[in-house]
Order: C-alpha cells, then structure tokens, then sequence
C-alpha cells in the first residue's frame, strides 16, 4: 500500500468519526445539565426589583370579575399567574393555586395568554376559580411585557407594585412551601400598617 493510499483512508475514517465524537461531546453538556441539580424554575429576571409593567387588560367576558390592571397592585400583595386552558402543567399546578386562593393575605390575578374565551371559562368550570381578577392578553403583547418565557409562570407583586419574585413553571407543594410563602411573608412584612 503506498502512502498517498493511506491519507484517503485515514480522511474518511475521521470524517465517519467526527459526527460521533460531536454527538458524544453534546450529550456529555446535556447530562451534565441535567444531572447539575440546578433548578430550572429558577430563571432570572431583569423584573426583580422593578416596578410590574403597566396593565391593562380587558376581563374574561361571563366570569364577573375584573380585568387586569396594574392599579390594582398597589397596596396589596398580589400573585400574578400566567396561565390557558390548553397549557396541561397549567392543569397540574391548578388545585395548588386554589388551596392558595384561600389565604386572604394575598390577591391571585390570572393573565389568561391566547386563549378562547370559551375554553379559559370552561377550565375555570372544570377545575374551580382561583382568582379575583381575570385579564385576557389574546395576542401575547402583555406576556412580552412581563418577560414571560412560557406558560405557566406566576410573579410575586409587593404592595408597592414591584415584582420581589418569579417562577417559572408549574408550582409544587415543595416550591410553595420552601419558595412562594417565604417571599409572601417577607412581601407582607414590607406592607404598611393600616
């Protein structure tokens, strides 16, 4: 075999190669993403700290109940649940939402993102009402504005009408536990007497 024999051969077996070592070196970043323990819940916010964008949306027709508006913020603790009827973690995390509904301390206010009517009012039927004020964003414009990354996501508004805390994703027993209620109470403990 002579020597310029060998570098074709050597060439098309690196190039049968190369797609598996790329294929191994991805999947090496992705287990160790995975297996990192970090929580993916957790995504950071420039919001935190600022004042919630201005809103103003229009209530769910046929559910008596206002829309929602960033006047309604103020002086209250309010948590701000992005959510529609065709999202299925939005099913998941529903009955925590109601047994949150329960605690008077806090307003929850739903931003129902491009969503039917008929089908956000149908899922409110099905699963129990946890809101005391319903805005519907039918082109999404308020969910850009709030830096929502997918549904359902729930912000934490203090009493003065800045945001003190986001998650991402459906919430947990553990994640209301160990997450939400200690923000709650630091946001309350913030709220003027009176």
């Amino acid at each position: 075999m002579s020597v310029t024999s060998e570098k074709p051969a050597r060439s098309r077996r690196l190039l049968f190669l190369l797609p598996l070592l790329l294929f191994l070196a991805l999947s090496a970043v992705f287990l160790m993403q995975l297996f990192s323990g970090k929580d993916s819940s957790l995504v950071p916010s420039a919001l935190i700290g600022r004042s919630a964008p201005q809103t103003d949306l229009p209530p769910l027709e046929g559910m008596n109940l206002p829309g929602l508006s960033s006047a309604a913020f103020s002086g209250r603790v309010t948590l701000v649940n992005v959510w529609g009827s065709w999202c299925l973690p939005c099913r998941q995390e529903h009955p925590l939402l109601m047994q949150l509904a329960t605690d008077e301390r806090v307003v929850i206010a739903g931003l129902n993102y491009k969503d039917k009517p008929e089908n956000a009012r149908r899922f409110l039927g099905d699963l129990g009402n946890p809101y005391d004020a319903i805005g519907v964003d039918q082109n999404g414009r308020a969910a850009i504005d709030w830096g929502v990354y997918g549904v359902p996501e729930t912000f934490l508004v203090g009493p003065d009408g800045t945001i003190r805390y986001k998650h991402v994703g459906p919430f947990t027993p553990e994640s209301i536990r160990s997450d939400l209620m200690p923000e709650i109470e630091k946001a309350l403990a913030a709220r003027p007497a009176g």
